[in-house]
């Protein structure tokens, strides 16, 4: 997965353009990387799903 396109999905998320975006096992490593740069990533939820998938979803509150 291209870094450009992951910062597109987390700002596309971030304006509620997207609700939810899920990203497969093998792109997770690639995706979370970008994720942590941005000083906005705790707004940013991740829920886990059986095999490694994971959904991400922009919350309006940053988790603790």
């Amino acid at each position: 997965m291209q870094k450009e396109m992951i910062q597109e999905i987390l700002e596309k998320l971030k304006d509620g353009t997207l609700s939810e975006y899920f990203v497969p096992k093998e792109d997770f490593l690639d995706f979370r990387e970008e994720l942590v740069k941005r000083e906005d990533f705790k707004h940013f939820r991740g829920i886990g799903q059986r095999g490694g998938d994971v959904i991400y979803q922009y919350q309006e509150i940053a988790r603790s």
